[in-house]
């Protein structure tokens, strides 16, 4: 057997059970795997092994079996061939290609388009800066090109938007990432201080602190001989926290979008709730995005009888209150002129590109971990997704708005299910062994979308590779493909509808 598969909720895999393939055979299975569209790159990394050669691993997701499929091969690393693009063919690896070409030289025939994907400060060629940028360039004296970025004018990350246009027309949108030289990835590496790490996952997206805490602490969990009590309540409040961060951001989103068309009355309503929601988690745990909430093994915030009194009596309120805020979008006139038919990215579009998430949802992708690779309390729940086809901005706002109602009902479903007359929550532990030469990965269905971390040891059991990818890393190109062809003033209102994360981008 050419894989070695898994599901979303067993422990770690030794290195040695990974099947090692030549490229040929790694590419022909690879490609033939992703004509399904119901399989997608859940990853596809390198790492170093040895000091002469790299080993690159795919982790491939079927939505329909909810299996993970693993499959690796070898690269010696001063190797000067090109090898075949997975990219040409199908074009979700793209991302995942570029960053190996940037990381460690590899050369890829074929590819769409070999630029840079970050920038990092280990970069193979250091001669390529963000300043030489190679920009995509479209001749004619009757186009112009508009610069936004990467400095804007809100309190926000950097981000480049370079806008080729005929008249106000948007021809091609260029998003140019790789402003910040974060190096998370190499700092989890750089420690095995397991507190620090967790803090550190928790910082990779500000806004998806609970989402990446959560994924972090199921890798190491994975990679540990001594798995989380399964007669506590911590796959229940974890569970818990990941739906209000669903509701606190969803909710915000849909008052951006009311705020961009001066849809006041949503606006402030929804502000109002947002608060609400985050100051709901900080009762909880005594931070608004749920930091300090997750930890490996345990946590230090016990959901007791009177705080489940309290998250419930907020969640039903915030959900009574925020279906009539819903029930006024749907009813307002110039809210549906602005919304609907714009911004449209197709089935096919968000298929090829890999999208995830709310955005892939909205264009009749039915893409969501809970419900394809579900783990924890999701097994128990069922979760069903939400889909539209439309892929406009009104889908993504309708699936939105009915995401927080479907979470703040979890909410209650989680609640009721904690019983405590069994063991409580217990204390995190940050001094469990990890295994030797495995691999770990967690699956985690963020707010904006699927969340993939992906933990390699070494022989001594220390973290030798440490992958993340955060949903924003395909979702970005669905935005450029979202205002192609519109005109350049619906760009605002796009890309408040995806909401994406730069410094998610930014490992």
């Amino acid at each position: 057997m050419n894989w070695f598969i898994t599901d979303n909720s067993a422990p770690s895999a030794e290195l040695a059970r990974i099947p090692e393939l030549s490229y040929a055979e790694f590419y022909a299975q690879l490609c033939a795997e992703l004509e399904n569209p119901a399989c997608h790159l859940g990853e596809l990394f390198a790492m170093r092994e040895q000091e002469s050669r790299l080993r690159i691993f795919a982790l491939l997701l079927d939505d329909t079996t909810s299996q993970v499929k693993i499959c690796s091969y070898v690269y010696p690393y001063y190797c000067e061939d090109e090898l075949p693009s997975i990219a040409a063919r199908h074009p979700q690896a793209h991302p995942f290609e570029r960053e190996i070409s940037e990381l460690y030289g590899i050369r890829f025939s074929d590819s769409p388009w070999d630029k840079p994907l970050r920038y990092p400060a280990r970069r193979a060629v250091q001669g390529n800066t963000i300043d030489n940028y190679p920009f995509y360039k479209m001749e004619g004296e009757s186009l112009h090109e508009v610069n936004v970025g990467p400095i804007h004018a809100g309190i926000i990350e950097p981000g480049a938007f370079r806008f080729i246009c005929h008249g106000e027309k948007v021809l091609h949108l260029e998003i140019a990432l790789g402003f910040q030289h974060r190096g998370v990835e190499e700092e989890f590496l750089r420690t095995d201080n397991r507190l620090r790490q967790t803090l550190l996952a928790e910082s990779i997206a500000g806004d998806t602190a609970v989402a990446h805490a959560t994924a972090f602490a199921a890798a190491i969990e994975k990679l540990s001989d001594c798995p989380p009590d399964p007669h506590s309540n911590l796959d229940r409040e974890r569970a818990v926290a990941l739906e209000l961060e669903r509701m606190a951001m969803h909710i915000a989103d849909t008052g951006a979008l009311c705020m961009d068309i001066g849809y006041q009355l949503g606006q402030v309503a929804c502000e109002a709730l947002r608060t609400m929601t985050i100051n709901t988690t900080q009762i909880w745990c005594g931070n608004r995005f749920g930091k300090g909430l997750i930890r490996p093994f345990g946590s230090h915030y016990h959901i007791d009888q009177e705080m489940i009194r309290t998250i419930r009596s907020n969640v039903a309120e915030i959900k009574r209150r925020y279906n009539e805020v819903r029930e006024n979008l749907k009813d307002t006139p110039s809210v549906l002129a602005r919304f609907e038919q714009c911004g449209e990215v197709s089935l096919s579009q968000m298929t090829r590109i890999g999208g995830v998430g709310v955005a892939a949802k909205a264009s009749g992708l039915c893409r969501d971990v809970r419900w394809s690779h579900p783990w924890g309390e999701y097994l128990r729940i069922g979760h069903r997704p939400i889909v539209k086809r439309q892929g406009d901005i009104m889908a993504r706002l309708t699936t939105r708005c009915r995401e927080v109602l479907q979470s703040a009902e979890y909410i209650d479903d989680l609640l009721s299910a904690m019983t405590h007359d069994e063991r409580p929550t217990p204390a995190p532990r940050f001094d469990t062994r990890l295994a030797p030469l495995s691999l770990a990965f967690s699956l985690v269905e963020g707010w904006r979308g699927e969340i993939c971390h992906c933990a390699v040891t070494d022989r001594q059991g220390a973290l030798a590779c440490y992958k993340v990818k955060d949903p924003s890393m395909h979702n970005w190109l669905a935005l450029a493909l979202a205002v192609r062809g519109a005109g350049i003033s619906d760009f605002p209102i796009n890309n408040k509808s995806f909401n994406l994360s730069y410094c998610g981008h930014d490992l």
